[in-house]
């Protein structure tokens, strides 16, 4: 019996591939749906009740308005309830838990193949959107002691750091925002960062008075122009630019030092990675890489960003090319125009 085609296959359940899930329910196309965790799973490991940069209309997907109580900028929880409830609304099917693990072209076809908690599947389809995201793992220091258990690169929960000593090691959104909500959580605060000084336009604009307040009346103590050189159990070595070395005490640290992209299913369709980004080559116009039939959307079209300027708010018109590219379909036009300004959320 010969496999069944989709016509298209999309990878990934965050907000533009869940956005572009429903517009190809909308279409009627017949289409299969994955991603290796659980919807929106990017945006669950934030820190309890971290809120977005960007308002409310830009991060609202398929024409669902966001929709928060006090009328301010969602939090985790919301954003996360708002992408269940889309997926409700639309009674859009995921395949959750389910990986990707091959993607391959083959006589005009894609070949996927997945991994469950039951095994191995195939899959087939004439055209594949990879919206698989920017920060599939963290950006490692390389540094002695960096897998040891008191260190983490991800920033769960404050309460975790009740009068405990932190070093927080990074100067953008994550750290700033990790430094402020453990200092209120109790903790002993320490940060750390390689460059000078911090760089304000990409942090959120409510948190720097504070953390420069904290910062000048010492309750934060901070080393710009530091980096790690190795971790122990009782703390870290810094080293200044000067080429100074200290220890600093420490029962946490957390390197928030940002994020890499997973490039396996773009090298192993054939797709051309360019720059220091590594970000795959594709037509602005149509959202297509390289390799015909292969399309990237959301984030994952900047590779692993060092500076974050590609987030949920500019990649919307993502789903109207897209579906106009793969299926000649104009989709409801849902798109909020973004400054280009760097506002990230990580």
């Amino acid at each position: 019996m010969s496999q069944h085609v989709y016509d298209a296959a999309i990878v990934g359940a965050g907000p533009i591939g869940i956005e572009l899930a429903v517009a190809m329910h909308k279409a009627g196309i017949d289409y299969v749906h994955f991603d290796a965790k659980q919807i929106g799973y990017t945006v669950s490991w934030y820190a309890p009740q971290t809120r977005f940069f960007s308002s409310n209309e830009r991060i609202a997907i398929a024409g669902v308005p966001l929709i928060t109580p006090e009328q301010g900028k969602a939090t985790r929880e919301q954003y996360l309830a708002y992408l269940r409830s889309v997926v409700e609304q639309f009674d859009l099917t995921i395949n959750t838990y389910e990986p990707v693990t091959d993607l391959v072209r083959r006589d005009g076809y894609f070949d996927l193949a997945t991994h469950t908690s039951a095994g191995s599947r195939q899959w087939r389809a004439r055209n594949v959107a990879l919206c698989t995201g920017g920060t599939d793992r963290p950006r490692m220091l390389g540094v002695p002691g960096e897998d040891l258990p008191h260190v983490s690169h991800y920033f769960r929960d404050p309460h975790e750091y009740f009068r405990k000593r932190v070093l927080i090691v990074g100067g953008r959104n994550s750290a700033v925002e990790a430094a402020l909500r453990c200092h209120h959580a109790g903790a002993r605060v320490t940060l750390s960062y390689r460059r000078p000084q911090l760089v304000e336009q990409g942090i959120k604009y409510w948190l720097m008075p504070e953390l420069r307040s904290l910062m000048n009346t010492g309750r934060i103590q901070s080393y710009f122009g530091s980096c790690v050189t190795h971790i122990s159990p009782a703390g870290a070595r810094l080293r200044l630019t000067d080429g100074t070395e200290f220890e600093v005490a420490a029962d946490f640290l957390l390197l928030l030092t940002g994020y890499e992209q997973d490039m396996t299913l773009l090298r192993n369709a054939g797709v051309e990675l360019s720059g220091p980004c590594l970000a795959p080559r594709y037509d602005p116009t149509t959202m297509q890489t390289n390799i015909p039939g292969l399309y990237v959307a959301g984030t994952a079209i900047g590779g692993t960003q060092e500076r974050y300027t590609i987030f949920i708010e500019n990649c919307h018109e993502h789903v109207e090319k897209i579906m106009r590219s793969m299926f000649h379909v104009e989709s409801e036009r849902h798109v909020v125009v973004a400054d280009t300004a760097e506002m990230p959320e990580s």
